[in-house]
């Protein structure tokens, strides 16, 4: 049978509602900032002892500096520095918030990290090589590493390189399918084909159908991460629909 985990991609309700709902969350805060390692213990304490985390990891290793969301972090800075920060470059910027991330993550001991990738992180020789030396550099870890394209990469590219890295390649199975093998990270934005991303509430068929996906790899342990304006209702209903036989 099909090991499957559902939850939702940051809290929709109160933490003490949700642990009694769900028994895994993908952390957004992570991506946004660099959280305070009293504020990692906090949520590790609070949550049960079978809680299972996910995290995303800092914006400064996967995306550049101008992009929106700097603004929420709280990165003081100056603008020299901030300039080095992203698509995982080789720079003392870099491996200083990946630091900082490693650290959260030995607090909170997430079963994976999620580096979710900018659109404009392009497959070119330079972001390819990059993210290898990154990844290379960081295999031992006790947790296992998922990556998000938002642009189109190589499938045999990521295939050949992924799996040397023990990398999951993340996906959102209603556009398309991993690469790689073993443990599968989907990631729900409401978006099939046609619909506005995030807005879209799934219908039960929409569910089914990521049942059937699930299923279809009897062996493979699986995370569903709903990441939709209605991640709350529609991750509760896709349990039910696991649940039930047919």
């Amino acid at each position: 049978m099909s090991v499957v985990h559902i939850g939702c991609c940051g809290f929709p309700n109160a933490k003490k509602a949700y642990y009694e709902q769900f028994e895994t969350i993908e952390l957004q805060l992570t991506f946004y900032r660099l959280v305070k390692p009293e504020t990692a213990r906090k949520w590790r304490e609070e949550a049960p002892g079978h809680f299972t985390f996910t995290m995303k990891a800092f914006q400064g290793i996967t995306h550049t500096y101008f992009t929106p969301t700097y603004r929420r972090s709280n990165l003081k800075w100056d603008k020299e520095k901030l300039q080095r920060l992203g698509h995982f470059r080789p720079t003392d910027e870099v491996r200083e918030v990946w630091q900082k991330t490693l650290e959260i993550a030995r607090i909170l001991n997430p079963a994976v990290i999620v580096f979710q990738c900018p659109p404009n992180f392009k497959f070119t020789q330079e972001n390819a090589e990059n993210l290898v030396h990154f990844f290379a550099d960081i295999k031992n870890e006790p947790f296992r590493s998922a990556v998000e394209f938002r642009s189109p990469w190589d499938a045999d590219w990521i295939k050949e390189h992924f799996t040397e890295l023990n990398v999951i390649h993340c996906v959102d199975p209603f556009k398309e399918l991993p690469v790689t093998e073993g443990l599968r990270y989907f990631r729900l934005h409401g978006a099939p084909p046609g619909k506005k991303m995030y807005r879209y509430q799934y219908t039960d068929e929409d569910l089914q159908r990521l049942k059937n996906i699930v299923q279809s790899e009897p062996k493979a342990e699986t995370y569903c991460m709903f990441n939709n304006m209605s991640a709350l209702e529609d991750a509760l209903r896709f349990k039910e629909i696991m649940q039930t036989s047919h």
